[in-house]
């Protein structure tokens, strides 16, 4: 049955929503799609999300979870009024929109990129402004990691995202790049590392030279929380103070605040397991060059790999048919390739002898 006319506002009713990877609801798949950490979280941080199951779920969480801040604020070194919790670091980026862009603002941001950016404009009912890599990804190893021209664009510009490294291509932005984003604009530059445990330097380092940047980190990739739904932002008080005016009252659950909190105070596991995950990126995307492919210089836990003149659809039919789920965008700008999330080495192994056709 159609909607009453008028119900939904136009711009909801016309735009497309964000389309996450395949999430399958049977059968036996190596997921190699949604770039998920394939090592377990910390034992810590089980043992204390089944302490907050078994305790006061009756009653609301702390609505700005204290221990989870103290817990972040002691790892990153930065004061508990710098520090804003979400549920995943998406709706920490919702929570910039919904501060600093709303109907007929402006939104910057370069493309491909993660596609979220775009839904979360047209939420807002915010003019979008893509700057384009040229190509499919960028045939760049060196530079600063943004478009030509992402600067003058952010000039005028209500908020700027920048994803770092970058999704799909796993390319890190240079440090002085977001530093010069944020020099450029009076607008609030947003740095989204929810990968940079994997490689990069962050914006968490220029922090304080800057009080419209917002740095934004996912506790479901790196620390292995992706069914938790759990991310941190980082800002100047007076920024953080704004965006807490837009989060839900009790935003982050008991079991994930407790989880999370654990996870940052058992920090060491997360560095073995990012690690690991490093090494075999290494080690695949090294065999991938050797026979013959491309596959861009990658600082995140996927990589992009050129499925070359017969395009990406063809080698994510195949994989998939052979019980491998990698992640086929079907645009333009990336049809000719696939992404692959970094998985267990026996897991990429079997990646490898089923990519060939």
């Amino acid at each position: 049955m159609a909607l009453k006319r008028g119900l939904i506002l136009e711009r909801i009713a016309a735009m497309a929503g964000y389309e996450p990877g395949e999430q399958p609801r049977g059968g036996s798949f190596v997921k190699l799609n949604t770039n998920e950490n394939p090592y377990p979280p910390s034992p810590r941080a089980i043992e204390a999300a089944g302490r907050a199951i078994e305790a006061d779920l009756n009653l609301y969480p702390d609505p700005s979870a204290q221990g989870l801040r103290g817990a972040a604020c002691a790892r990153y070194g930065l004061s508990a009024e710098a520090v804003i919790v979400g549920n995943g670091s998406d709706e920490i980026l919702a929570m910039a929109l919904r501060a600093c862009a709303g109907p007929g603002g402006r939104v910057v941001y370069s493309t491909p990129s993660y596609s979220l950016y775009a839904t979360l404009a047209g939420i807002a009912g915010a003019e979008a402004t893509e700057l384009a890599w040229p190509g499919q990804v960028s045939d760049e190893d060196e530079g600063p990691g943004i478009p030509s021209g992402l600067a003058e664009a952010a000039r005028n510009a209500d908020l700027t995202f920048v994803c770092s490294p970058n999704s799909p291509s796993g390319r890190a932005v240079t440090v002085d790049a977001i530093a010069g984003l944020a020099r450029a604009t009076t607008g609030l530059v947003v740095a989204d590392e929810a990968y940079i445990d994997f490689g990069g330097r962050s914006a968490l380092d220029i922090l304080a030279d800057h009080d419209n940047l917002l740095v934004t980190r996912s506790l479901s990739k790196s620390f292995s929380l992706a069914g938790l739904r759990l991310g941190l932002g980082f800002g100047s008080p007076a920024l953080v103070e704004a965006l807490g005016k837009t989060k839900d009252s009790y935003n982050v659950s008991r079991v994930a605040a407790a989880a999370g909190q654990a996870a940052l105070e058992d920090y060491d596991w997360m560095v073995s397991n990012t690690g690991k995950v490093v090494a075999t990126r290494q080690r695949v995307t090294a065999e991938l060059r050797a026979r013959g492919h491309r596959v861009p210089a990658s600082a995140a836990n996927f990589f992009w790999l050129d499925c070359g003149d017969g395009g990406g659809r063809p080698v994510f039919e195949r994989l998939r048919s052979r019980g491998l789920l990698v992640r086929y965008f079907d645009s333009e700008q990336l049809s000719g390739g696939v992404r692959v999330s970094v998985g267990t080495d026996e897991e990429m192994d079997l990646f490898l002898a089923a990519f060939e056709p």
